[in-house]
């Protein structure tokens, strides 16, 4: 059977937890700040409110997020405020003048996190367990500083947690006919409309984006197919797992679409283009390509990257740039005027990883030439790169990846983009993903999820 580990989350509403400490110092003595955040428990994709109260007028304070990732990598943001005339800060309508973001930013305390001191550069900020919601401390410091947080005395702070499953929504491990994926299904009778999640090439399960899409009414499988030393993509296996999710009792069998970012991305797409036996609903591509056409197996595409590894470009901060290795457009496209569903093609224009702008251009050519162009919805972003992920998290510019020449060694790799810009893009593109999902999926808007999200 399919299910052979199943778990539901739920979060029970409790009261926020607000401790104050008094520093020794005469000035911070006479300062009990009130240190709130609104909601104290909400989805990852929700925005919180932050407020400040009881502060002298005029007075500069350094608001700080803490994050103890599940990969033991630490992650920190921090911004800079002065209280106004009523001894107040409201980071949703304050500006910040200074810290990890500056400006007007309500989620800057998420969206700007960077790894602490004596952390690992390059690293990548990942939810490995979606179950367990984040649990993420903000404080409120004296002065406006910079650095050494956890030897200062904060004046207030607060925990706050995030989730990325709904109450209600069930996670269910699938090994089963040679797949190794997980499906999430929205609370609820069903049935429902069925997404399947295909994310790039550096492996694993990535249940973040599935759970989420799950906790907005879509059933969603993510799909395992490349693990450190395996590729497992063949045609064949992702035929296989998108008839799995269209046979499962609560999904509707012609709802479903396929959503997938990077390689995964170019998998959707030949998905698509109907290179497979199978004919999703609707595609998102997230900084995909349309080429190669794959004959039997992603492993193609690695193949083909191979050959190309002396196009690869060293900075001069030695970073690895690999965009032109996917340079000039291949002749062995896809056949885009086979495409019959809505498209929804999302990239960033410096994408410093492959030529998606490139490749977006290409196919917007092609489908207007074949007619088809109307299928068709384009989303670009400036100063964006290669990984548009979730709202709300730290936008990726560079990670550490292998430098796929047979060796182990790693490198410091640039996608690509500014971190303000990309996290605006993860956020506008979300709501849009959302939204075109549920003009194409749901078969009445009477229908749509009703929930408190």
């Amino acid at each position: 059977m399919m299910s052979s580990h199943l778990q539901t989350s739920r979060f029970p509403a409790r009261a926020l937890h607000v401790s104050i400490n008094r520093s020794s110092s005469t000035t911070v003595e006479a300062v009990h700040p009130i240190l709130s955040v609104f909601p104290a428990r909400g989805q990852l994709d929700e925005k919180f409110k932050i407020v400040v109260e009881n502060l002298p007028p005029r007075f500069p304070v350094t608001l700080h997020s803490f994050y103890p990732c599940e990969d033991k990598y630490n992650w920190e943001a921090f911004g800079h405020y002065l209280s106004n005339d009523d001894g107040a800060v409201n980071v949703s309508e304050d500006a910040s003048v200074g810290g990890t973001y500056t400006g007007k930013e309500p989620m800057g305390l998420l969206w700007s996190m960077r790894t602490m001191e004596g952390t690992m550069s390059g690293a990548m900020f990942r939810v490995q367990d979606v179950t367990i919601p984040k649990v993420i401390f903000i404080s409120v410091y004296q002065d406006h500083i910079m650095e050494g947080f956890r030897e200062q005395c904060c004046m207030a702070s607060v925990v706050t947690e995030r989730f990325l499953m709904a109450p209600g929504v069930r996670r269910i491990d699938i090994r089963e006919n040679g797949i190794t994926a997980t499906l999430f299904v929205p609370p609820g009778p069903g049935p429902f409309p069925g997404i399947m999640d295909i994310w790039g090439a550096r492996g694993g399960l990535e249940e973040s984006r599935a759970s989420l899409l799950a906790s907005h009414g879509f059933a969603s499988v993510v799909v395992q197919y490349m693990t450190t030393n395996k590729v497992d993509g063949t045609l064949e296996y992702f035929e296989r797992a998108f008839c799995l999710l269209q046979e499962h009792p609560l999904v509707i069998k012609d709802r479903v679409g396929v959503v997938g970012s990077s390689l995964g991305g170019t998998v959707a797409l030949n998905m698509a283009a109907k290179t497979m036996n199978i004919s999703p609903q609707c595609c998102v591509c997230i900084n995909g390509l349309h080429y190669p056409r794959f004959k039997t197996s992603v492993s193609e595409f690695n193949e083909q990257h191979i050959q190309a590894l002396h196009k690869i470009k060293i900075n001069e901060k030695n970073q690895a740039i690999w965009r032109d290795t996917t340079l000039p457009i291949m002749d062995n496209k896809l056949d885009v005027e086979r495409i019959t569903c809505p498209l929804l093609l999302i990239y960033g224009e410096d994408d410093q990883a492959v030529a998606s702008k490139e490749s977006a251009e290409d196919i917007a050519k092609m489908m207007h030439e074949a007619g088809n162009e109307h299928l068709l919805t384009t989303l670009s972003y400036s100063e964006t790169g290669h990984l548009i992920e979730l709202p709300h998290t730290p936008p990726r510019i560079t990670i550490r990846a292998p430098c796929l020449d047979g060796t182990t060694e790693q490198r410091i790799t640039l996608f690509g983009g500014k971190a303000k810009s990309a996290a605006d893009a993860q956020e506008d593109s979300w709501k849009k993903i959302l939204t075109f999902l549920r003009q194409q999926l749901y078969p009445s808007p009477d229908i749509l999820p009703k929930n408190n999200l």
